[in-house]
């Protein structure tokens, strides 16, 4: 393994941890901002501040919650470096409960840049979140827009 190679696994070491512990300020403290999250179906949103950021992890952890996770890891797909300090991560996120059984998984892209403070990410394209978070929900008889019927 290469040097960028264990820097990136370190950062989503860290982010795991951070989605797994519902702790949004960490969580905002491994993005750059401004932050873009870009989809398909929603189009871009971009996300100034780190205030910002917080507020709208800590809005998804209830369902995340109420969804059983309780804990997240990953495998770190492919990476391409940009530019010298740039660098272009697919990612397969993981989701389990609290026995350890997968809940989920879900794939995205993540634009991160090398900074004085190490990698943060500037960019995140999902490609599947919505669905397999539908599909979850959907297994657990919970509405997402109105908690469970």
């Amino acid at each position: 393994m290469n040097s960028i190679e264990a820097e990136i696994d370190d950062y989503l070491d860290r982010y795991a941890a951070t989605l797994t512990s519902f702790d949004a300020p960490a969580a905002a403290d491994l993005w750059g901002r401004p932050g873009m999250i870009l989809n398909d179906q929603q189009g871009a949103g971009v996300l100034e501040s780190r205030e910002a950021m917080v507020r709208g992890l800590e809005q998804s952890y209830p369902l995340y919650r109420e969804l059983g996770l309780a804990s997240v890891g990953y495998e770190r797909l492919s990476h391409t470096p940009l530019s010298e300090t740039i660098v272009l991560v697919r990612v397969r996120w993981l989701f389990y409960d609290e026995d350890g059984a997968q809940l989920t998984d879900s794939f995205a892209s993540y634009i991160v840049r090398r900074g004085e403070e190490g990698l943060r990410a500037y960019v995140c394209v999902p490609e599947d979140d919505l669905e397999k978070l539908q599909a979850l929900a959907t297994e657990k008889g919970i509405d997402l827009f109105g908690g469970t019927p």
